[in-house]
């Protein structure tokens, strides 16, 4: 049986290898239906100490695989099928291939994937323009004009936050009115740099190499128009990968990994967790990292209460 095997190999994932290889924990990470992390779709990361040059986001994320394996982690490329998990152990995780594997302890740090329009041409110019993230990239647009897709807070969130670099923010949001709390709403729309586009959805990202504007469609009168911008960002919030736990973990009504106080625990003794599957506020790598830090310490410490 393992001692502890990490589910997910992103930022906090690989982090929390490094702490419990280096404690002599042996750790096992089954790097899940996205090695690496969002962060390896991510061409240029500006925002992680210690790189005060642009570091490549799939780059980073194999250096942080590469340190874990210094000290002893094992990386499994497989994904998890379900679990079975009780209170003390030991954990079941079912893998694709057939096998099983039993530990002692487990970190969940499956992450959270964003939400999006699901068009051809999103997928097609993500990281050329197309973003799910203002504080990761905002800066690259300085000057630009962008536009934002969503109406909730996390849309305004995003906003805001762009007015730091863009020329102008064309927000597009499919009803006539913001779903944003109060505050948020007001300070978007009171905002000089920031204009609405109601009642409208974005059909199509233009451009073939990089985002030179949208299509976009007035679901009321069904007419079209284009909209010309050099950034998309797509803030329709953020879906958590914790549906493979859900019944042995309390989530909460997002999906998200409910946290004992500020611990990693979950509410299932040996089960920890760490990362964007239990952060809907921060999403960044270096936070990811400081709580796979926390959770390979609250295991390390857990397993040896028990010996």
């Amino acid at each position: 049986m393992e001692k502890l095997v990490i589910i997910g190999s992103g930022a906090a994932g690989l982090t929390a290898a490094i702490y419990a290889s280096r404690s002599n924990l042996d750790p096992m990470v089954i790097s899940g239906i996205m090695p690496g992390g969002l962060l390896t779709q991510t061409s240029d990361v500006e925002n992680f100490p210690g790189f005060p040059e642009a570091v490549n986001g799939f780059e980073l994320m194999m250096k942080f695989q590469e340190q874990s394996e210094k000290f002893g982690t094992r990386i499994v490329s497989e994904n998890v099928e379900r679990v079975e998990f009780t209170a003390g152990g030991p954990q079941k995780i079912f893998l694709n291939s057939g096998d099983t594997v039993e530990a002692a302890a487990v970190i969940i740090a499956t992450g959270a994937s964003p939400r999006w329009m699901n068009l051809e041409s999103e997928q097609r110019l993500k990281n050329k323009g197309v973003s799910a993230c203002a504080t990761c990239d905002g800066a690259f647009f300085r000057g630009m004009p962008v536009i934002v897709i969503g109406g909730g807070d996390t849309a305004m969130e995003e906003a805001l936050f762009l007015t730091n670099f863009a020329s102008e923010v064309t927000v597009i949001h499919r009803r006539n009115e913001l779903r944003a709390s109060k505050i948020m709403s007001e300070r978007a729309l009171a905002h000089a740099k920031i204009k609405f586009v109601w009642n409208s959805v974005v059909t199509e990202v233009l451009g073939q190499n990089e985002v030179e504007g949208v299509k976009v469609q007035d679901v009321v009168n069904n007419t079209f128009s284009t909209i010309p911008c050099k950034g998309y960002f797509a803030a329709l919030g953020h879906v958590p990968n914790t549906q493979l736990f859900k019944g042995f973990i309390e989530l909460n009504e997002a999906g998200y990994i409910e946290l004992l106080g500020s611990s990693s625990y979950t509410t299932l003794e040996g089960i920890f967790a760490a990362g964007d599957c239990a952060d809907h506020v921060y999403r960044q790598a270096v936070t990811a990292a400081g709580m796979g830090c926390k959770a390979a310490i609250d295991a390390e410490r857990w397993l040896s209460s028990r010996t």
